[in-house]
């Protein structure tokens, strides 16, 4: 990956404004995850959401609205996620958890979007539990990266996990109703795991559309 020099920092975690995989991908969107308890905040991961330029050619008919707008508007994360575009979402661990319990999160939150819409067989359950087992193992150090590549392509994800000094492991799920249910956990809109990427993301593609 081809680091910038102008690092975004996102928390105080310092995030590139492109990555190249097959091609460059601009940082349109970055935000963190977290929850409240006993009114203290405890940030999980910082969020970093790369997509290539030709997203907005797919997002036309949304030109002209205001960033909070396109926040609210499931509509438009629903055609962000199925344009047919390179994607890659860059998390970075804040707080430091074992690997088996960001799998199960991730498992439950996929699962139950599958079986709200019906989407929930062997297959489904086979390629989670390949995810699961992945993770399972792994041990979140604060600084630790894990990404998600969505090719343009094909309804394919590559998950990676690199933490340092140690050599990055990856695994591919070629489920697409599971890698579609991934993107929605991310890139959801009202529904996805983190309210304030999607607001950046919103804000940020609504100054491009506008242009």
């Amino acid at each position: 990956m081809n680091m910038g020099s102008e690092m975004v920092m996102v928390d105080e975690i310092p995030f590139p404004p492109e990555v190249t995989t097959t091609k460059p991908l601009s940082l349109l969107g970055h935000g963190i995850t977290d929850i409240e308890i006993h009114f203290l905040q405890i940030k999980f991961t910082a969020i970093g959401v790369y997509l290539d330029a030709e997203v907005v050619g797919h997002l036309q008919q949304w030109k002209g609205k205001s960033g909070k707008d396109l926040a609210e508007d499931d509509d438009f994360f629903e055609a962000l996620i199925s344009a047919p575009v390179e994607k890659l979402l860059r998390v970075v661990v804040i707080k430091e958890i074992k690997g088996s319990q960001y799998g199960v999160q991730l498992e439950s939150a996929v699962r139950d979007r599958l079986a709200a819409d019906d989407k929930y067989e062997e297959e489904e359950e086979a390629a989670l539990e390949q995810i699961v087992e992945f993770f399972q193992s792994k041990y979140f150090k604060k600084d630790c990266i894990i990404t998600f590549h969505f090719p343009a392509s094909s309804a394919s994800v590559e998950i990676a996990f690199a933490s340092e000094g140690k050599e990055e492991s990856k695994i591919k799920v070629e489920n697409a109703n599971v890698v579609e249910m991934i993107k929605k956990w991310y890139l959801g809109g009202t529904r996805g795991v983190s309210p304030s990427t999607i607001s950046c993301l919103a804000n940020n593609l609504s100054a491009k559309l506008s242009k």
